[in-house]
């Protein structure tokens, strides 16, 4: 994602990525630990997704195939001429924006260690893979996507903490209103048991309806369970919103504490 909080160092080998950052998957790099992690992590999710996640989420996970082991990015089948990348961990912004304004999904070729299981500092290849690629089947979250990188690339470096926030919310920690109740589809709520169960189900978080100034205004920590979460009723909604987005960013209104209220919120 879009990384306004870098961390001192990165456990990607960022020797060998190119000059765009991808790097080549060698399955053959995968340990039989590897592989049990993926499992054991795929099989305590899967019990998890028929209560919690969105329906096109459900969808997309089960067309990957992806349940047995650390997935080949260059298998995956998604919407639209989308394609994966293998990338040696976070990458700059602008590498990041181009790749999705291109159709490519940037995804982390390292797998956590089994102490990290419940929660690692650097996203990694499941929740890349687990958490991300599944909306990207469905057409229209994948065409929000491509035009969501496309107006970061060409963004002004005072709109890139905005455009996070807009990522964060919406792609990491977004939630759908679907028939028989809310549901997750966010890559940060799913690819974590945790999360996924607080988001939905919990009285503690904040939920209010998808609001493009909101979410812009809205700050955000990473090393919590997240305050507040914006809802949508479709994931056309989302690419809709971009019609909007220039006049959004250039208003520059105040920012909005991690998990406070605010006069415009609309609670769902």
């Amino acid at each position: 994602m879009p990384d306004t909080h870098w961390p001192e160092s990165l456990r990607g080998d960022y020797a060998i990525a190119g000059a765009d950052y991808t790097v080549v998957q060698d399955m053959a790099r995968y340990s039989a630990a590897d592989h049990a992690t993926w499992r054991l992590l795929a099989a305590r999710q899967a019990a998890l997704l028929p209560a919690h996640a969105a329906r096109a989420y459900r969808d997309g996970l089960a067309a990957l195939g992806a349940g047995d082991g650390v997935p080949d990015l260059a298998a995956a089948r998604l919407a639209d001429g989308w394609r994966l990348v293998a990338v040696p961990g976070l990458i700059p912004e602008r590498a990041f924006f181009t790749h999705l304004a291109e159709k490519r999904f940037p995804v982390t070729v390292w797998i956590r260690r089994p102490a990290e299981i419940d929660y690692v500092v650097e996203p990694d290849i499941f929740h890349d893979f687990q958490g991300h690629v599944p909306l990207l089947t469905q057409p229209d979250f994948a065409a929000f996507l491509a035009r969501y990188g496309a107006a970061g690339r060409d963004a002004p470096e005072a709109h890139l903490p905005m455009l996070a926030r807009l990522y964060w919310h919406m792609v990491e920690f977004g939630l759908i209103a679907e028939t028989g109740g809310l549901r997750a589809y966010g890559a940060g709520i799913l690819s974590s048991a945790a999360e996924t169960v607080h988001a939905t189900t919990s009285t503690a978080p904040r939920r209010l309806h998808f609001d493009l100034a909101r979410v812009l205004r809205s700050a955000y920590e990473i090393d919590q369970m997240q305050p507040t979460y914006f809802v949508i009723r479709d994931y056309a909604q989302l690419f809709q919103a971009l019609d909007d987005l220039p006049r959004a960013l250039d208003a520059a209104l105040p920012t909005i504490p991690a998990g406070a209220a605010d006069p415009s919120d609309k609670p769902f």
